[in-house]
């Protein structure tokens, strides 16, 4: 039997990058995949890739700031599958900024959607899930555990996002819902993310930026999109029952070094 067979799962941010992997192992091992992303075109292209290669996904535009998004979006998977399952929040942005130079509006967007975004998928997932259980997975980052000048606004969300995975993973657990939630942490991973914010910057920061990610990296490379969804499909499968509240990092060393 595969590891997620009967359940149902919804995984934002799934247009690309470490979601769209995410997703497509999730639906490899058996699971019903909403996918949803607030790029509709882009998300319906990966949805029906993935359709014609046989897996059980479906697709659905989703503004993880928006409450009654996430309400339809839950409807929808529920329509799906029966019940909710696993929750992977993963969508988020960075938009590069010191704390001399960033500006309010992209420090409260970059709040808006990789805090508050996830704030909404574990609040509304508890509500999903306490009768029955599951898994929440939460994407935080290493840029939550260490500081980078030119990521501010990332780094805070990225903490808080740990943090709120802590909180909530310990309510549940005295509560007595089998609900698990858990954080993994990435290093820096080859996807338009990665690639887009390293583009955003100056050409001379950008330089530096990735001559000191690959030396500080003992593994000497970029993680590819798979190798983090690898994990997150553990934290999501029956085969990590007795994790909670943790920090999975997946950072090819970085923070070990």
């Amino acid at each position: 039997m595969k590891r997620l067979s009967g359940k149902t799962c919804l995984v934002t941010g799934a247009a690309n990058g470490i979601g769209l992997a995410a997703a497509t192992r999730l639906a490899q091992e058996g699971a019903k995949v909403l996918l949803t992303d607030i790029d509709a075109a882009q998300g319906e292209a990966a949805t029906a890739t993935l359709v014609e290669s046989g897996l059980a996904v479906r697709f659905q535009q989703h503004d993880v700031t928006q409450r009654d998004a996430w309400e339809s979006a839950l409807h929808a998977a529920k329509e799906f599958g029966g019940r909710i399952d696993v929750i992977v929040n993963n969508a988020g942005i960075v938009i590069p900024g010191s704390i001399e130079s960033v500006d309010w509006a992209s420090w409260r967007k970059t709040l808006d959607i990789n805090l508050d975004g996830v704030f909404h998928g574990v609040q509304l997932g508890v509500r999903e899930m306490k009768e029955h259980g599951g898994s929440i997975v939460n994407l935080a980052s290493i840029e939550g555990i260490v500081g980078e000048p030119m990521a501010l606004a990332y780094n805070v969300t990225k903490g808080g996002v740990r943090l709120l995975t802590k909180s909530a993973a310990v309510h549940c657990a005295k509560s007595g819902y089998k609900i698990r939630i858990n954080a993994v942490c990435p290093g820096f991973v080859e996807t338009p993310l990665v690639l887009n914010a390293i583009g955003a910057m100056p050409p001379e920061i950008a330089q530096g930026f990735q001559a000191k990610v690959l030396n500080r990296t003992p593994m000497g490379r970029l993680a590819q999109p798979v190798e983090v969804a690898n994990a997150i499909l553990f934290l999501c499968s029956d085969e990590s029952s007795y994790v909670t509240g943790s920090d999975l990092l997946v950072d090819g060393g970085y923070t070990a070094g």
